[in-house]
């Protein structure tokens, strides 16, 4: 066993884990965050995209061990309470989802995007942006457009986006 601490959704958080421990797993498994979704055990779907120190990465390619210090925010983290983040929120008002598997991992690659490239991203940017990123329900067009309007919304909550 190896002792990890970290920051997760600005809780710090301290186990003993088997030093093989997946990122993903030690979320899922012992903080019981389980928004973040393993789909493929591959690193091809994106289910399992979370921020680390700010940037989106895809938890189940990384070690809980090499997270030491780190902060991560998980899909439970963005909210603020009962008030959803602006892609959240986004999703939900342009039917970004269907099923629901992938929805976690398309907003938090979504939120690192427009954090990275800024609100005024077009539909070629966020379509490129998704290739890490699978959703076997749909043809991508709604979750687009909830990017696109996540992504506008997300301009006008600057105190928001600076508090992730």
């Amino acid at each position: 066993m190896a002792a990890v601490s970290m920051t997760v959704n600005g809780r710090s958080v301290t186990a003993d884990i088997d030093p093989r421990t997946l990122l993903v797993q030690f979320l899922r498994e012992d903080l019981r965050l389980t928004g973040t979704h393993v789909g493929c055990d591959t690193s091809q779907c994106g289910a399992c995209v979370v921020h680390l120190d700010g940037k989106a990465v895809k938890a189940c390619t990384i070690l809980a061990l090499q997270c030491e210090g780190a902060h991560v925010t998980t899909i439970e983290g963005l909210a603020n309470g009962t008030e959803l983040h602006p892609m959240q929120a986004a999703f939900r008002e342009h039917h970004g989802l269907q099923c629901g598997f992938c929805t976690p991992g398309m907003i938090m690659t979504a939120v690192d995007l427009v954090n990275r490239k800024g609100s005024d991203v077009d539909e070629h940017t966020i379509r490129h942006e998704l290739e890490g990123n699978l959703c076997r329900c749909t043809g991508y067009h709604n979750i687009v457009k909830a990017i696109a309007a996540g992504a506008r919304a997300m301009a006008q909550a600057p105190l928001r986006q600076a508090a992730e």
